[in-house]
């Protein structure tokens, strides 16, 4: 898929569903959060990405020295803001050059890479905003099954640590997405191991396994629906995954 111009859609369908809403709305899947600060952080990051991007940087930006930070008080304008954010992104990478390596914080990574991970910021938080004004939420197939593949590469790249890991040694999730076309991208396979966790595309029968569209999955592992929501079918062992959301905040 080409994330740019998800990257411009998504982020055009937030802001579309930003300026219906109150901006003093509580956001529940956000604690703390009302949509004026939602809209604010996606902006505000974007810019940051941006200009992490743009200097070519090799250490942490500190997020308060991005220029423009602040979204403008009248509600049209800061979606205007929000969606030139995104755009700011795309001028960055085409100026630096998508293969060079920039900081994040993964450590470093091509340009383009920072595309994709605020493409999928957008795609969750528009669902955020859609869950704050009980409206229904659809996103495509293939952008929600490629979101689901970004979360466990960055689940991956995690360092080992001495909490209780997400996946025991040996433990599987299968993870299967139901939408028609999706081929061997809806499908993913993800182990457990000394060292932390590894994935692939596959289909194998795993110590749980869950089937659901690519959007009920990623939104189910960003803890965005309920781990039993009506969408789910969770077969094998229940506690396996309940146990993989518990352990996999970001």
């Amino acid at each position: 898929m080409e994330h740019a111009d998800a990257l411009i859609e998504q982020n055009r369908l937030l802001g579309e569903l930003i300026a219906e809403a109150d901006p003093t709305l509580e956001v529940p899947s956000c604690p703390g959060w009302n949509v004026h600060q939602l809209l604010t952080h996606v902006g505000r990051l974007d810019r940051w990405a941006a200009m992490i991007v743009r200097e070519r940087a090799d250490a942490r930006v500190e997020v308060r020295s991005v220029p423009d930070g602040k979204p403008p008080a009248e509600l049209p304008a800061a979606v205007d803001w929000l969606t030139d954010s995104a755009r700011l992104i795309l001028d960055a990478v085409a100026a630096t050059g998508a293969d060079a390596p920039v900081w994040t914080f993964l450590g470093p990574r091509p340009a383009a890479w920072w595309v994709r991970r605020r493409l999928h910021e957008s795609v969750v938080h528009r669902a955020d905003v859609a869950i704050a004004l009980g409206v229904p939420y659809a996103v495509e197939p293939e952008v929600a099954a490629d979101g689901v593949s970004e979360w466990l590469d960055l689940l991956a790249a995690r360092p080992a640590s001495d909490e209780a890991p997400p996946l025991a040694p040996g433990a599987t999730l299968h993870l299967h997405a139901t939408d028609e076309g999706l081929g061997a991208a809806g499908e993913w396979m993800v182990r457990g191991g000394e060292t932390g966790l590894a994935w692939e595309h596959g289909h194998g029968k795993g110590t749980a396994a869950v089937r659901g569209t690519a959007a009920d999955l990623l939104l189910a592992l960003m803890r965005r629906i309920d781990a039993d929501a009506p969408g789910l079918q969770v077969i094998g062992d229940g506690p396996t995954w309940t146990a993989w959301r518990d352990r996999t905040a970001f």
